[in-house]
Order: structure tokens, then C-alpha cells, then sequence
């Protein structure tokens, strides 16, 4: 077993306490974590952000430890609740994560040996990597996916899936751990914390990892890993530059191999009655399976020539490429409420749709919006997406966008998309003020969509978390700026009580951008770059998140609203308490306090000055708590105490009295840090608090191991 108080073993804590800080538990470690480092240098330390930077904390604690058996009991007790609490919970992936496959599959008989062969081949060293790339509609990602299912035996642990899209390295990350069974709060906040950890739940797995529509190596690169066991296979619609993978070109199939796709899919009866129309309908398809599988129900139709014109009377340019035209045919066997919705809910690149969004594109009802988007989708115009939702393919969604322009001219284009971020807004709104009623922070106003209780509004906004982000780009491009802070306003409750931060990030980014820029000192500015600070914490990015911290505080001041001024200072108090820099966050705790003092009994604010004072003394004692003052932090922590118990905040009695708890063991009290504990579990009583209960539990160990 590894000496807990060798260099290693100390890294090793330090890596897995910083990995671990998605969850509460995890920053309760953090920071105890920090208290420690600060009592072992006999100074105060700043919190490791780069891994060089962290192996100098590990030979600073390392040599501190050496010959202090006290220190060296107190890092290993807190060592031992940091592997504990690395078992928790366990990663195991879905025996079976693809797509489904086809019903009917041709040809390909060259690439799927070659991915066969790199899937066999004697291991040395290089990952067991394959790059399919060709044009859209080829039939790259079938190819993938087909394969990865007739191989089900070879990855007995699993397959896993992420469709790269409109995901980046962080998200895509993020829904790959999912995918192993990690929950929300375990995910690690930092890019390179989720790819070791992935690296690590992979090295002995025997797996398959299918990485579709890859943008660039830089995106893949994150996802990949050097496993003997694991084959990825990256699927693009070109070759990569800098991805050293083997390359399987996926190309049109020969003109027998369309004639045995459409035989497969319509029958010979259907290929005998078009024999007229066939090899029409095979020059035009070009060997595109997509193309194929959308003409195989018009195979007989007479399709209708090309009217269309655009408003100034040109008509519509030729398609070019085989996607587009089987666009362009299916398009036109369309019902003219059809063609009208592919059109407008084509304009503008959302990640997908639902009913209620597609009808306001078109200003049609739900009930007639989700009868067309079956149309659409019968005629492969849309695909189905594993939510009940839909989707364009890019060429498909282009296609559409330039009928739209030439049938429906700019105004009606521009309307259409304005109606669909209006209607993004709506359900923003209503869902934030649903999801956090008594928050400032939520942008004012009515909304006439409303949701029943806090847990729908707020699984609604991660619902469509990726839309939302789109309709603040497309606000922005409409120069509404407006729309573009009420919408990331409204982001807040998705921040509070389920993260997404690595998907949310760009539009708070743009959202803080378009503040500073049109409401310069305003309480709007102010909340966005609070808002855009704790997305940045959260993903342990704390030298952006500082200054806008402090933008924060200055624009709160500017407007003269001291409530959110107090909380901007508080705020930065918490960063700092992230960082190590317990002095400094004390200081924020009580100017926040002192800003707090300025609010009258009838101004803003007021009624929720107890709870806002009860939560600076808790915050007060944690502070002190790292800076080694045990005595004042616990008679801060008793005063936020007996505020949260008498108010019956359960979950906040529960915090409080775990910082207790933890106070009690840095000065090895075990025996009134157990009953703390203890007090701590049975205030949760009913509370959905699974994590902070695992890290009761741990402290429990600690508690009885101490005694």
C-alpha cells in the first residue's frame, strides 16, 4: 500500500481533490484541503491551478509532514476520507451506447475490413484509432455505427457515443463520463481533470468510442486515449489534419450496390415499375445512400419542375451537390404547409426542435406543427433525434435556408427567426422565474409560458440549454441586445442547480460583452458578470473569474442597488476561499457585511437581510477555519447556526454544521465533531442530498478513526 505521506500519494490527493470539485463534497475538500497546506507551510498557499504548480504544493506538504507526526496524522486521516470518497460512485458503461443501425446495409466491404484489421491488430503503443471521412450524406456515421454493432462481442464493457456537432472538447467530455455512469456532481469542472479521468475509467476497459461528426483534430484530440483495449473510431467529413489515425475514405457506392439499396428498401416489384425512371433517379442520387434512401418512396412520383424564384425574379441556382437535390425532390412532393415550415424552422442553425419552437418559425399551432414535422421527417427531411425532438442535417438545413430566401424574401425570413428567439425567451423567463421566484437575479417581467414547480422549470431550461445559447447568438447577429441579456439572465437557475456550465459558458461571455457595451453600470451588467464569474469558478478558470468578479461589484455600485453589490463582494470572497487566499476572503466577508449595513428597513433587500447576514457569519468561519483560528470560526459558525435553525433551513443547518464538524477535527476534537455529524445527517432528514451525505459519512471515519 502507498506511504499516504509519500510525494506520490500526496500528489495523487491534491490531483483528486481539485478533479473532484463538481460536487459540494468535493469543494468541502478543497478547501479543508487548503486549511491543511496552509498549517503545514505555517502560511498562507495559493491553490495549485497548473500541474507544475501542484507538484510544488506536493514537496512543500511532502517536506512539511516529514517530521511532524502531528501533521502527518492529520494529512493521512484527511487522505483516507479523499479515497473514500474516489469510490464513490462507481463508473461502469452502458453495455450498448450506439445509435441503432440501419435495417438495410450495402456494400462497404473494403472499409469495414480495414477497421476489423486495425480493431485486431497486435497493440504497440500506437491508440487503436480510425479516422471514416467523406461528404455529407455518404454514409460515414452508418458505417461506424454499423460496424460498432456487429462487433458487440470484442467490447464487453461497452460502447459509447458523442455526437460532436454542437459539442466542444469540455461537453463532449462531460457526456462521456455520463455515459459511464457518472452522475452530474462527480464530473470533474476542469477540461483537464475530465479528460484524466476518462483516460483513467478507460485504461482497462475493452470498449468502443465513436466520435461522430468531428469539426478538427483539436476537438478529438481531448477524447482520445491510448488504451490496448479501446478502439475509437473518428468519424469527419474530411480528413484531419494532425490526427494520426488510420484513414478509411468512405466514397459513393457503385451504381449496382444504389440498385441493391433501393431493391432492399422498396422491393423488386418498385424497381420493375420504375424501370424508366431509375437511371434518373441513380445519376441524380450520385451514390449517396442518404440520397437513395430519400428517393426510394418517389422512385415512380412525377416530380414537379422547379418554380421557385427568388424576389427579384432569378430563378433558384442548381443544387450542387447529391444531399442538396434529394433536398430539392423531396422538397417538392411536399404539402404546402410542409414546404412552408421546412423552410422557416430551417433558417437559423438550432441544435433541434420541438413543436412548440417549430410553430412559432412558421406562427402555425403546435398540434399543426408537429403533424408537418412527422411529414418532414417521412420524407428524411428531418431527422429524429434520441429526445422525441428533430433535426437538419447541415445540408438538408441549408438547403432550406436558401428556398426560404427565395421564396419568402428577407422580411418574412427575419420574422421568422425573431419569432422562434421570442419564443425561446418566453419559456426562458417563465422557467426561470419558476425555477427561482424569490431570486433578483432572474430577469423582471411575465412570460405566458409557466411551469408547475421549481424541478420542471429548471429541467426545462437544461432541456434546451444548447437552444438557448443559439438564440443568444441569433439575438445578437438581430442586434437585440435587449433579448440577448433578459435570455442569459434567465440562465441563472440552470447555473445554480445544474451546472452546464461548459455549455453555457459562450453566451454569458457574450451576454457580459453586450452589457458592457450597451448598459455600461447598470444592475443588468452587474448580474451578467456574476454570472459569467461563478460559470468561470465552477470550471476552476479563477484568473478570468476574478475580474469579473470585481466588474461585478464595480457595476452593482454604479447603479446604486446595494444588495447586489454585497453579493458581487461576497462573491468574490467564495472565489477566494476557492483559491486558498483565506485572508483575503475574510476581508470580502465582512466589506460585504459592512455594504449590507447600508440598507435601510424599507429599501430593497431588506427582508432578506437576516438570511443574507446568517450566511456571511458561516462563510466568516470558513475563512477563519482555513486561516487556523478555530476559536472565532466556531462562534461565527454557531451564530449562522442557530439562524438556519430556527428559520428550519434544513440544508443549510446541514452545511453549518459539517463546517462545525470539520472546525472540531482540525483541532482533533473528535468526540464533538462525531455528535456534529451526526446532527448534521438527521437535519437532511428527507433532503435529496446524496453527496453531502457521503461526505457526513467520510467525516464519520475521520471522527472514529481520530477517537
Amino acid at each position: 500500500m502507498l506511504d499516504p505521506i509519500s510525494l506520490g500519494a500526496i500528489s495523487a490527493v491534491l490531483g483528486a481533490v481539485g478533479s473532484g470539485m463538481g460536487s459540494e463534497a468535493g469543494r468541502w475538500a478543497w478547501e479543508t484541503a487548503g486549511g491543511l497546506v496552509r498549517r503545514v507551510a505555517g502560511r498562507e498557499v495559493a491553490a495549485p491551478t497548473t500541474p507544475g504548480r501542484l507538484t510544488e504544493v506536493a514537496h512543500l506538504v511532502h517536506d512539511g509532514v516529514l517530521n511532524d507526526p502531528q501533521l502527518a496524522r492529520a494529512w493521512t486521516l484527511f487522505a483516507q476520507g479523499v479515497a473514500v470518497r474516489g469510490d464513490l460512485p462507481g463508473t461502469f458503461a452502458r453495455r450498448a451506447g450506439l445509435p441503432p443501425s440501419p435495417r438495410f446495409f450495402t456494400d462497404r466491404q473494403e472499409a469495414l475490413k480495414s477497421l476489423d484489421k486495425e480493431a485486431t491488430r497486435a497493440f504497440d503503443g500506437r491508440p487503436r484509432l480510425a479516422l471514416l471521412h467523406g461528404p455529407e450524406g455518404i454514409g460515414t456515421s452508418t458505417l461506424a455505427i454499423h460496424w460498432g454493432w456487429r462487433q458487440q462481442a470484442r467490447f464487453p464493457d461497452g460502447q459509447l457515443y458523442a455526437d460532436l456537432r454542437a459539442l466542444g472538447s469540455d461537453a463532449a467530455l462531460g457526456t462521456l463520463l455520463r455515459q459511464l455512469g457518472l452522475p452530474d456532481e462527480e464530473v470533474p469542472p476542469a477540461a483537464a481533470d475530465r479528460a484524466d479521468l476518462l483516460r483513467r475509467c478507460l485504461a482497462d476497459r475493452r470498449l468502443l468510442l465513436v466520435l461522430d461528426h468531428a469539426q478538427s483534430a483539436g476537438q478529438v484530440r481531448a477524447l482520445l486515449t491510448s488504451s490496448p483495449g479501446v478502439v475509437t473510431l473518428v468519424v469527419a467529413r474530411q480528413p484531419l489534419a494532425g490526427l494520426d489515425a488510420l484513414r478509411v475514405p468512405v466514397g459513393p457506392l457503385a451504381r449496382k450496390d444504389a440498385v441493391r439499396l433501393l431493391t432492399d428498401l422498396v422491393g423488386k416489384p418498385a424497381i420493375g415499375a420504375a424501370r424508366a425512371t431509375l437511371p434518373g433517379v441513380l445519376d441524380r442520387c450520385a451514390g449517396s445512400p442518404y440520397a437513395l434512401r430519400a428517393a426510394a418512396p418517389r422512385l415512380t412520383a412525377v416530380i414537379p419542375a422547379a418554380t421557385t424564384r427568388s424576389p427579384v425574379g432569378d430563378p433558384v441556382p442548381d443544387v450542387p451537390d447529391a444531399v442538396g437535390a434529394a433536398a430539392e425532390d423531396s422538397y417538392r412532393l411536399l404539402s404546402p404547409d410542409a414546404a412552408r415550415l421546412y423552410r422557416l424552422a430551417g433558417l437559423y442553425a438550432w441544435p433541434d426542435l420541438d413543436a412548440a419552437a417549430a410553430a412559432r418559425a412558421a406562427d402555425l399551432t403546435e398540434a399543426e406543427a408537429a403533424r408537418l414535422l412527422e411529414e418532414l421527417a417521412d420524407a428524411l427531411l428531418l431527422e429524429h433525434t434520441d429526445s422525441g425532438r428533430y433535426r437538419y442535417r447541415p445540408a438538408v438545413r441549408a438547403h432550406a435556408e436558401r428556398v426560404a430566401a427565395a421564396t419568402d424574401g428577407i422580411a418574412a425570413c427575419s420574422a421568422a427567426v425573431s419569432r422562434t428567439v421570442e419564443h425561446y425567451l418566453h419559456l426562458a423567463v417563465g422557467a426561470a422565474r419558476a425555477a427561482l421566484p424569490e431570486s433578483w437575479r432572474v430577469p423582471a417581467g411575465t412570460s405566458p409560458v409557466s411551469y408547475g414547480d421549481r424541478g420542471t422549470a429548471v429541467a426545462a431550461l437544461a432541456a434546451e440549454a444548447q437552444n438557448l445559447v443559439q438564440a443568444v447568438r441569433a439575438a445578437e447577429e438581430f442586434r437585440d441586445w435587449d433579448t440577448v441579456v433578459r435570455l442569459c439572465q434567465a440562465l441563472w437557475p440552470l447555473q445554480l442547480k445544474a451546472g452546464h456550465h461548459d455549455v453555457l459558458l459562450p453566451a454569458l461571455q457574450t451576454g457580459a460583452r453586450i452589457a458592457d457595451a450597451h448598459f455600461p453600470g447598470s444592475r443588468t451588467a452587474g448580474s451578467l458578470h456574476a454570472q459569467l464569474a461563478h460559470s468561470l469558478t465552477e470550471s476552476r478558470r479563477w484568473d478570468e473569474a476574478e475580474p469579473e468578479a470585481l466588474a461585478a461589484a464595480r457595476d452593482e455600485w454604479a447603479a446604486g442597488h446595494t444588495r447586489g453589490h454585497a453579493s458581487a463582494v461576497e462573491f468574490l470572497g467564495l472565489l477566494r476561499l476557492r483559491q486558498w487566499r483565506f485572508t483575503e476572503a475574510y476581508d470580502s466577508f465582512e466589506e460585504a457585511a459592512g455594504i449590507l449595513d447600508g440598507i435601510g428597513p424599507t429599501d430593497e433587500g431588506a427582508a432578506d437581510l437576516p438570511r443574507a447576514r446568517a450566511l456571511l457569519e458561516r462563510h466568516r468561519g470558513r475563512a477563519l477555519r482555513g486561516l487556523g483560528r478555530r476559536d472565532e470560526a466556531r462562534e461565527r459558525l454557531e451564530r449562522a447556526l442557530r439562524f438556519f435553525r430556527d428559520s428550519g433551513e434544513a440544508y443549510n443547518t446541514a452545511r453549518t454544521l459539517t463546517d462545525l464538524a470539520e472546525t472540531h477535527l482540525d483541532g482533533a476534537e473528535s468526540t464533538a465533531a462525531l455528535a456534529l455529524v451526526d446532527a448534521a445527517t438527521e437535519a437532511l432528514g428527507q433532503e435529496n442530498a446524496v453527496y453531502h451525505l457521503a461526505h457526513l459519512r467520510i467525516l464519520r471515519e475521520r471522527c472514529v478513526s481520530v477517537g
